[in-house]
């Protein structure tokens, strides 16, 4: 059940009957018709800007038009006032058993809020993505923890999703990576590493260093580099990987895909991709002008092969071959995105941090190129992640080196906790993480709030059980308070659609909070007023009937934090 999608076919129904009266002229489009909050919800528990969207194109006044939809709103037996607000808004006033068999609707249906906006839509999420070098850090926590629980919002509102993680494997730095492991390899027979300056520090290749050891012995300690080199990147690389699977699987992320950027080098792939741009007009030969400001390394003062992005959205050509006839750290992107846009993908999505920011027209220029504009991506950029313990900037992580990793943050404070603050921020604003205020029960703490109203609910629902009372299929739904609760419980599915759509899953994390809000101020009505609690001690009917709301209330948070990857809390400690 949809309450604002049900209201909305209500009014689309009466602007075709006023189409067929001859009051509205035909063919009207409905696109920009909603039906929302009212602003101020004492107006009423809907509102409609379909007279004021509607009036230019059907050459009338707005409340003409508000005035005999609205009296065809009323006639309707869900709708107990519609009234027309200045120029011609109409706010709605729904019937008490409206209220009344929402609460049954989510009684009935343990899939409430789920959505079919997806269907046939098959969209790859790409996220993490971290070069496979040491742990991953505390800025990859957040881009996890976003592409994760947008990954399960599409999923829930019915898109097939791909979870996907690339490996940029094929760059210098994997190198470096082999360098340093060689060093902790040689540490591990008894020899003082030399960790010289641009070798990874961090003490977790120790461990790598020492399963090199036990598996190769003493056989490359005299061996040149290129006697080594390749085997110890790979060894180096596949224990890397193993590290960053195990560090997600402690934040609760399973990716189905782990695509290797070294798969597409001498593979033809790089080749086939561009070779797919040059058939469309899209690549030259040329000299680029020099940029203004900062100089990109990919720049040169020559002739290089390009890339066409302009054509796209892009502010500059692209280059995809240096001079030397080798490839740009951009043409492996671009067949890597090639072969996305080959799967079948109907959307992609790239989750980067804030400093790739400066990749986002390039990329949706190779994307709309190679796909003849049919596959959108869409770009999420996750901003910096500022640590704190004590009021404090917290720093440091002996293991790491120079930076926290995300084992840090979840042993410190635990997945579920990690996981909701990191979405209590829109994903391109910073975000404070104060290791003690995470952890502090109070109001102003939302992690704490809504697991302490999960934790309320399922109280009363274990003494329910205790009692040997089930929830009533009927709520008793007498007081204000508890109407505000199912008012908000009504926004969910449209909710849903809204933060799906939008690619935003920290609008699930603001819902959840004010819906913990609004239980917890009936909770508290309840503590002064007995009639309003939960348990009413001595009358079972009573008490089936006013568990009914919090069970509900349950359906809607554990799906909520379910989106999150939040595990709901069945008490408090």
């Amino acid at each position: 059940m949809n309450l604002f999608a049900d209201i909305h076919a209500l009014v689309i129904q009466a602007l075709d009957e006023m189409v067929s009266e001859g009051v509205l002229p035909a063919g009207l489009g409905y696109d920009n018709v909603a039906v929302e909050p009212p602003r101020d919800a004492s107006h009423g528990d809907m509102a409609t800007n379909a007279a004021m969207v509607l009036a230019k194109p059907a050459g009338l006044k707005p409340r003409e038009i508000a005035e005999t939809l609205a009296a065809k709103l009323v006639a309707d037996a869900r709708v107990e006032l519609a009234s027309v607000a200045g120029p011609g808004f109409i706010n709605l006033k729904l019937a008490p058993d409206v209220w009344d068999g929402l609460v049954t609707a989510i009684l009935s249906d343990p899939g409430y809020g789920r959505s079919a906006i997806g269907a046939g839509q098959k969209v790859n999420v790409e996220f993490v993505s971290a070069n496979p070098t040491g742990p991953l850090h505390v800025g990859h926590t957040r881009g996890a923890v976003f592409g994760d629980a947008l990954a399960a919002l599409l999923e829930f509102s019915g898109h097939a999703v791909t979870r996907e993680y690339y490996i940029n494997d094929g760059g210098a730095q994997v190198d470096v990576l082999a360098r340093s492991t060689f060093e902790r390899y040689r540490e591990a027979l008894g020899y003082a590493p030399e960790i010289e300056e641009g070798l990874y520090p961090g003490d977790y290749l120790v461990p790598v260093g020492e399963a090199l050891a036990e598996r190769v012995g003493e056989e490359w300690i005299d061996q040149p580099e290129e006697a080594w080199l390749e085997e110890v990147r790979e060894f180096a690389i596949n224990a890397m990987m193993e590290m960053i699977q195990a560090d997600l699987a402690a934040l609760g992320v399973e990716m189905d895909v782990f695509f290797s950027e070294r798969s597409l080098y001498n593979t033809g792939q790089i080749e086939a991709a561009i070779e797919a741009l040059r058939a469309r007009g899209l690549i030259y030969t040329g000299v680029l002008e020099p940029p203004k400001g900062k100089v990109p390394e990919d720049w040169e003062p020559r002739e290089q092969t390009l890339f066409k992005s302009t054509a796209h959205g892009d502010d500059v050509d692209r280059p995809i071959m240096k001079s030397d006839g080798s490839w740009t750290y951009f043409a492996p992107d671009i067949a890597y995105h090639y072969d996305k846009v080959s799967r079948g993908f109907t959307a992609l999505i790239d989750v980067f941090g804030a400093d790739h920011g400066g990749y986002v027209k390039r990329m949706k220029a190779a994307v709309a190129a190679l796909s003849d504009g049919k596959v959108p991506l869409d770009i999420k950029l996750t901003q910096l992640v500022k640590l704190y313990k004590n009021g404090a900037p917290f720093k440091m992580s002996k293991r790491a080196g120079n930076f926290v990793t995300l084992r840090d943050v979840v042993e410190a404070v635990g997945k579920d906790v990690t996981r909701f603050h990191m979405l209590t921020r829109k994903n391109d604003a910073p975000l404070d993480f104060d290791f003690d205020k995470v952890l502090e029960q109070s109001r102003d703490n939302p992690v704490w709030y809504v697991q302490y109203a999960s934790a309320r609910i399922n109280s009363v629902l274990r003494r329910a059980a205790e009692l040997g009372v089930e929830p009533a299929t009927h709520p008793a739904l007498d007081d204000v308070a508890e109407i505000e609760v199912v008012k908000k419980l009504a926004e969910w599915p449209r909710l849903v659609e809204i933060a799906a759509r939008s690619h935003e899953p920290h609008r699930i994390a603001f819902y959840l909070y004010e819906l913990a809000s609004d239980f917890h101020a009936l909770w508290n009505k309840g503590n002064d007023i007995p009639p309003l609690r939960f348990i009413q001690e001595g009358d079972r009917y009573a008490t089936a009937a006013k568990i009914a709301l919090p069970k509900a209330v349950s359906v809607v948070i554990s799906a909520g934090l379910g989106i999150l990857g939040v595990t709901p809390a069945e008490e408090m400690r």
